[in-house]
């Protein structure tokens, strides 16, 4: 396990409320695609990049208390929420390129960036693409860090998804998906932690430009074997930037042992797992989770990037993967523990 860095002293902050109006659907329109987010509040920017399917809306109760002690930015990834849908990309690559974007057009120069799942995998190829701009990462179930995925998300992945999904709103569809996941949460089952924001999910793809978004997501990061895009052969990228991981440890769409993995190969971050909780621990247990945050961006210190030290680190390379001679590389490719994990990584 890495170890965790000593906490500085927590500084003095004046919290300040937040108006209605500033919770409110806002709009950019850059590269042609009108952008949808939500920005409250006054301070250091934090960054909530949500996951796959899913919207701003899933911060709706985090946004007002993050925004007494920060400048709160939740945008609609391209192809989700009110955000356009346009036939595009949707790799972790160009959602990190958006989010820049977004965050450019409203004057921010750099951020803590938050993200969940799929929202994750954006966030830590935002901070490999663009470490200047990155001043912590919090990642909560996020994807990019294993192969192993919800059964489901596998099948959405092959051909013929898109009627499955369709068939998902036709009438009395929604009736069997409710009381298949009733049944879940009875049986106390890992994906019956989560019934409600999958039926969510369900909801917001009620067309097919929205499916199709969706599907054109899921199929830049996941196959049927799995997750298909890993960042866990540059984590050692991390080192010198403050990380919380946070997860459920009834996670039934990215397993907890993926926090573990993630933990040790990212220097100095730090690990805290939600008992009982599924895929959403900020939404089981909002509370703990605003107290966390807020401890965590109080109590480190802004990653301070430096060119020579990410050169230094990119000759070095990951540990256990070899570097030097090619014959050297060679020769040390079957020890890789991250050759496995998955297939490609994120560029």
């Amino acid at each position: 396990m890495a170890d965790i860095p000593e906490r500085g002293p927590v500084r003095s902050v004046r919290l300040r409320p937040v108006a209605d109006g500033e919770l409110e659907l806002k709009y950019r329109v850059v590269h042609g695609y009108r952008r949808a987010y939500r920005m409250a509040g006054e301070g250091p920017a934090l960054v909530l990049i949500h996951g796959i399917g899913d919207s701003s809306a899933t911060w709706a109760e985090l946004i007002p208390r993050l925004a007494r002690t920060h400048t709160v930015i939740a945008p609609d990834l391209l192809g989700h929420g009110a955000s356009d849908k346009p036939r595009a990309d949707y790799s972790v690559a160009a959602y990190a390129n958006g989010v820049r974007d977004l965050l450019t057009t409203l004057g921010i120069e750099s951020a803590t960036l938050l993200g969940h799942s799929l929202g994750g995998g954006v966030a830590m190829q935002f901070a490999y693409q663009f470490p200047e701009r990155t001043e912590r990462l919090v990642l909560v179930g996020s994807g990019g860090v294993g192969r192993e995925v919800n059964p489901v998300l596998r099948l959405v992945s092959l051909p013929g998804a898109h009627l499955l999904l369709s068939a998902l709103r036709l009438p009395g569809m929604r009736m069997q998906v409710s009381l298949t996941v009733l049944l879940m949460r009875l049986l106390d089952t890992d994906l019956g932690q989560d019934a409600r924001e999958l039926l969510t999910l369900v909801d917001a793809l009620p067309d097919a430009t929205s499916r199709n978004a969706f599907i054109r997501t899921l199929r830049a990061v996941v196959d049927w074997r799995g997750q298909v895009v890993t960042m866990l052969d540059r984590c050692y990228l991390t080192e010198g930037m403050p990380t919380m991981l946070v997860w459920g440890d009834r996670d039934s769409v990215v397993p907890v042992r993926h926090a573990y993995g993630a933990h040790a190969a990212m220097p100095g971050s730090r690990l805290e797992i939600f008992e009982q909780a599924g895929h959403f621990p900020f939404h089981s247990d909002p509370a703990r989770f605003v107290a966390l945050v807020e401890d965590f961006t109080a109590s480190t210190v802004a990653a301070d990037w430096s060119r020579e030290r990410w050169r230094e680190l990119l000759i070095e390379g990951c540990p256990g993967t070899g570097t030097g001679s090619p014959d050297t590389a060679r020769a040390r490719e079957e020890e890789n523990p991250f050759k496995e994990v998955s297939e490609r990584s994120a560029t």
